[in-house]
């Protein structure tokens, strides 16, 4: 009974580890399995969206389990990378990854970002990082993300990229608060209101 028992467990792992190792060499011969590896490899991370792109491109959830640990990425602009895979691939992680990064000032943190001095700027990677998840909704274009970037509109990390994500994204609520955008001090974010109105209002049907 006992020798039964222990032998259909040793089948069941058997078949998990050759379904593990199938999957593996799916991913090593076929296209995923190289936009997988480039996307691990790549440690620039305007590079590794390009890949993350590519990988969207295929809609195939597969990936997902893989691309799981990059949620949780010291960089937070490559685990944005990865967040983006995740939201376009309808798992709604992706999204609260992105939103979290947005809304995180902690200084604990990975700094790449250097000050004039040539030291590591916390402070300056707070703001390339959310900087970059703000740009990250434009990509995704999900309109759960209008609020969450209206409300950042006078963010002073992040403002002059909100106007473009919202005109990305392309729902009208957020016209009237960009029109009130274009009385702000800086020259450059009312030139970028300007625009997302202009493709906000142009896209507009009559």
């Amino acid at each position: 009974m006992a020798f039964g028992v222990i032998c259909k467990a040793l089948l069941a792992s058997t078949c998990l580890l050759f379904t593990l190792f199938a999957r593996r060499a799916q991913y090593r011969s076929g296209p995923v399995g190289g936009l997988l590896e480039q996307f691990e490899n790549t440690t620039v991370f305007w590079k590794q969206f390009d890949v993350a792109k590519k990988i969207v491109a295929l809609h195939d959830k597969s990936v997902l389990p893989r691309l799981e640990p990059w949620l949780r990425c010291e960089d937070m602009r490559r685990r944005g990378n990865a967040a983006f895979v995740f939201a376009r691939l309808g798992d709604d992680q992706g999204f609260q990854v992105i939103h979290a990064i947005l809304e995180d000032r902690s200084p604990k943190r990975a700094v790449f970002e250097i000050d004039s001095a040539g030291h590591p700027s916390p402070a300056r990677q707070i703001r390339a990082d959310r900087y970059y998840a703000a740009h990250l909704f434009g990509d995704l274009k999900d309109v759960r993300a209008v609020p969450v970037l209206v409300a950042l509109l006078k963010d002073e990390d992040v403002k002059e990229v909100v106007p473009w994500s919202l005109g990305e994204i392309g729902d009208k609520s957020a016209i009237p608060p960009l029109k009130d955008a274009l009385a702000d001090n800086s020259l450059t974010m009312r030139a970028s209101a300007l625009r997302a109105l202009e493709k906000l209002e142009r896209d507009t049907p009559d």
